[in-house]
């Protein structure tokens, strides 16, 4: 396993600053993803890594050999490409075998480990077989295997999973997580998939016009956002505006706002006055009917409890769960997920209630 560190690289194609100071540590051993839309630097920043592009300053490291101006040949790097690339006049036996050809690997040693890495990606017998006789997800794992066998310091992934179907796709997420973590190496992984993502990874690089927009957990990610680009960017999530009236705490606030005083939770710090956006997560938000609520009592469910009234304008039913969108008094629109099997309709009025630590404060 070897450590990955990027310090500092910039790239630039003419006029435009494709990666603007890119730093991204990697330890050993770790799952990284790059997210972000198209256009954002993520698959530039992979090719940096992998050698095929060099950036015009700063430093990529492998460990503590510093590779920025290495050949791709010289860096010990395994890649999958979102096209797979694998030979068509080839055997599955003879894709894996090229690598090791070239690297001049014992014949015995050869069969050994396309054996050992056929088994792996459980394509046991199918060694023999052209890359036209496997489907979709056997050329990926294929890929995947000869990117593999040649036992790289480093695993590269460009999208390997968007020319799959759906549930394909679902299937190929737990298969790739658990494969890396079973072989233990060092992967960078590019996608524009929150969920592949949030599945996936050890750490998230969210990128956007050729920044770091935030770099974390996928929970810190999705639960503590830096930005509402990153909120809007992974998952879904509700804004409702304000004010700062109140520091309760280190990171727990008193927040005015139209619809009325709400408790949240910020990074700490945030000044009396400041403006800022209150992000509600739609799974965090529990629902009930005007009625219902008043006679649970107010101050059931714990007095960090915030609740909201409205009115349902819009429900979609989506198998176990039913999407609302709720309008509230002041005007503002909150999407909540309820359990499908008990629908509140349209025009009902309801209690929308979540707690200030299912909160998350956003500079507005």
């Amino acid at each position: 396993m070897t450590a990955l560190t990027i310090d500092r690289i910039n790239k630039r194609y003419g006029n435009l600053h494709i990666l603007k100071d890119i730093s991204i540590p990697i330890g050993q051993g770790e799952f990284v993803s790059l997210l972000g839309p198209s256009g954002c630097g993520k698959t530039t920043t992979l090719r940096c890594i992998a050698g095929f592009e060099r950036p015009d300053t700063g430093r990529i490291l492998f460990g503590e050999r510093d590779v920025t101006r290495a050949l791709p040949e010289q860096r010990d790097i395994g890649m999958v490409f979102q096209s797979y690339a694998l030979f068509p006049h080839m055997t599955v036996a003879e894709n894996l075998s090229f690598g090791l050809e070239v690297r001049k690997v014992a014949p015995a040693d050869r069969q050994r480990r396309i054996a050992d890495v056929l088994a792996m990606v459980r394509l046991e017998g199918y060694d023999k077989r052209y890359p036209r006789e496997l489907s979709g997800g056997q050329q990926q794992r294929v890929a995947l295997a000869r990117a593999l066998v040649i036992e790289p310091s480093v695993l590269l992934l460009d999208e390997p999973l968007a020319n799959l179907d759906a549930t394909l796709r679902d299937e190929m997420r737990f298969f790739i997580r658990d494969l890396q973590q079973r072989v233990g190496i060092t992967s960078i992984y590019v996608t524009h998939d929150q969920a592949e993502a949030m599945v996936m990874s050890d750490k998230i690089v969210v990128m956007s016009a050729g920044t770091i927009s935030q770099f974390g957990s996928p929970r810190e990610i999705y639960e503590r956002p830096a930005s509402q680009s990153v909120a809007g960017f992974i998952g879904r999530s509700n804004t409702i505006g304000g004010k700062i009236a109140e520091a309760l705490g280190q990171d727990s606030y008193k927040v005015e706002t139209p619809c009325g005083s709400i408790g949240a939770t910020g990074p700490a710090g945030l000044s009396r006055g400041a403006d800022v956006k209150i992000m509600i997560r739609p799974e965090n938000i529990n629902t009930r009917s005007q009625a219902a609520a008043a006679g649970q009592g107010a101050g059931e469910g714990g007095h960090s409890d915030n609740v909201l009234s409205g009115s349902v304008v819009n429900s979609v039913y989506q198998g176990s769960a039913n999407q609302l969108a709720v309008k509230l008094g002041s005007g503002d629109r909150v999407i909540v997920d309820v359990n499908g099997r008990n629908p509140l309709e349209v025009g009902e009025q309801v209690a929308l209630r979540f707690a200030a630590r299912d909160t998350w404060l956003l500079a507005s």
